[in-house]
């Protein structure tokens, strides 16, 4: 099998496992993966997981990645803070929600981090179309709760001062309604508490 009749029949996929070359190619030779890496027409993003070389590696391609190589996950936290103007600045690695194990996967193209959340608080996100593809990421107002509940640390309005978050952004975008139906599905005290000090944080900021 040549290189171009294997990307070929695997162009459907910007990111490919070892799971699916196999669907296509039942015999497939793994050692034609290390040739085509020493040649730089693919590259290994973690074990089992590879990429064509020739995409064009920008936010929505990484977004991608980070559903593909580890899930079920979808982009939240600072990567989607930063997508919504939430935070002034822009991050080093691409984040995400999952319910499996919390894991990090240092890769050429990258950095993908992935916090744990319970079964119960994996909703709120949605499909972004891209290239004929689609990758998940948060919602406005589930990017906060997922950020908050991963941060006990957050006691008074005056630790969202700390942040740097933008409060009139985060107040024109946010659903306030959305966000307390999203609370009172969840259930907890100690995320409400921080919600209560993000409004005051907000309302202080307006």
């Amino acid at each position: 099998m040549t290189y171009l009749e294997f990307k070929e029949s695997m162009r459907e996929f910007p990111v490919f496992s070892v799971r699916e070359i196999e669907k296509h190619f039942p015999n497939f030779d793994n050692r034609r993966l290390v040739e085509w890496q020493e040649k730089g027409y693919i590259q290994k993003l973690r074990n089992r997981y590879y990429r064509f070389t020739d995409y064009k590696v920008d936010e929505a391609y990484l977004f991608y990645c980070a559903n593909v190589i580890y899930g079920p996950s979808y982009v939240s936290l600072e990567s989607a803070l930063s997508v919504y103007g939430f935070i002034p600045e822009g991050v080093f690695q691409i984040t995400s929600c999952t319910t499996v194990k919390t894991n990090t996967f240092e890769t050429p193209i990258g950095n993908f981090a992935y916090r744990n959340l319970k079964s119960g608080l994996f909703f709120g996100y949605h499909l972004q179309q891209w290239d004929g593809h689609h990758y998940a990421i948060a919602g406005p107002e589930k990017t906060i709760i997922d950020y908050l509940y991963l941060h006990s640390e957050l006691e008074s309005p005056a630790d969202f001062e700390s942040l740097r978050w933008n409060a009139a952004e985060i107040s024109a975008r946010i659903s306030m309604e959305k966000l307390d139906t999203y609370i009172s599905h969840i259930g907890s005290n100690a995320l409400q508490n921080r919600i209560n000090h993000l409004k005051d944080f907000l309302n202080a900021n307006a």
